[in-house]
């Protein structure tokens, strides 16, 4: 299915490695997209609710977000999106590199829709962000307000 609409990605991450690889992968995709970067949990939530240098980012369609971030956790920003009206129907999909359970069940209990945990073979990594495409991009229909 070919999606014609261009898709907002928020992507929060702060390692710079790893937001260069998820870059390159959605670069080289199907699906047309602009992937918006920020590396860290403030400047994700000035983002989202379009506040200082972001008061016109657009209202992403999906975000990738890490839980380890500086400033303010994944988890506080997940939290946010969540209690917002406005926000909570935007799908988050958790990548990081956290394999702890109580993250698992603490990121599921706050609404997100995806936990992914990093892959540290760069070509695994690579697959799993392919995957988020394939899925997320190409299968899902995802919410437009």
């Amino acid at each position: 299915m070919e999606n014609q609409k261009i898709v907002e990605i928020l992507l929060v991450e702060d390692n710079p490695g790893d937001a260069r690889l998820i870059l390159d992968a959605f670069k080289d995709g199907r699906v047309k997209n602009n992937l918006h970067i920020v590396d860290d949990g403030e400047e994700a939530t000035d983002f989202l609710f379009k506040r200082n240098q972001y008061q016109n980012a657009p209202r992403p369609d999906l975000i990738i977000l890490d839980l380890n971030l500086p400033k303010k956790s994944g988890l506080e920003v997940l939290a946010d999106i969540k209690v917002d009206e406005n926000l909570k129907s935007i799908p988050v999909i958790i990548l990081t590199s956290s394999n702890s359970e109580e993250d698992v069940i603490r990121s599921y209990n706050l609404h997100a829709n995806c936990y992914l945990a990093k892959q540290m073979d760069l070509n695994k990594f690579f697959e799993l962000v392919k995957s988020i495409e394939d899925f997320w991009l190409s299968l899902v229909k995802l919410p437009k307000l």
